[in-house]
């Protein structure tokens, strides 16, 4: 099984792949590979880089670029694990990519929603290289996964969860939606 985790920066994805890694289900991010790829190029990893590598990736391979070159990655983990989680995939031809690459596979979507101004929040808290410091920052890198397509990945989400909340309560509902994926798959 394959299960894609999926939504905004900064809504708490990684949260939800650290819950499934907590039970021994191992990860690909989708936001590593462009990372990886950015240093395969020879380029400083700086949000400017890896934005424009991601772009370049799908004008060189198509829309898919990124989940092409996970492919493999979740293909040695399945050789060993039931399960797999991918960590931020970005668009409907990704997700086919997926489900074309491993036709017998139970392919599970997982969406986050977080309203914009506690991603804000929590992405500038973050401090990762490529998080976004103004608004506008913030407001132009949404438009951009917005223009890849993850609209349409969180729209066709088998599962939503909400992030509105304080941690704790986040933390709850991520355990309580793990745990239920797991039991019913």
């Amino acid at each position: 099984m394959i299960i894609i985790v999926t939504g905004m920066p900064g809504s708490g994805k990684s949260k939800i792949v650290k819950e499934f890694e907590k039970r021994g289900v191992p990860s690909v991010s989708m936001g590593d590979v462009v990372r990886e790829e950015t240093a395969k190029r020879g380029l400083e990893l700086t949000k400017e880089n890896v934005a424009k590598v991601s772009i370049r990736l799908r004008q060189e391979l198509g829309q898919n670029a990124v989940a092409k070159l996970a492919v493999e990655k979740v293909r040695e983990l399945l050789r060993k694990n039931k399960v797999v989680v991918i960590d931020g995939v970005r668009s409907l031809d990704e997700v086919g990519t997926f489900r074309s690459a491993f036709p017998g596979e139970e392919i599970i979507i997982v969406a986050v929603h977080t309203p914009p101004h506690m991603r804000f929040e929590r992405l500038k808290a973050r401090g990762r290289h490529d998080d976004p410091q103004s608004w506008e920052d913030f407001e132009e890198r949404d438009w951009k996964e917005l223009k890849f397509g993850i609209g349409n990945v969180i729209a066709m989400a088998d599962y939503m969860i909400v992030n509105d909340c304080p941690k704790e309560e986040y933390e709850r509902r991520v355990q309580e939606l793990v745990e239920k994926i797991l039991a019913e798959h």
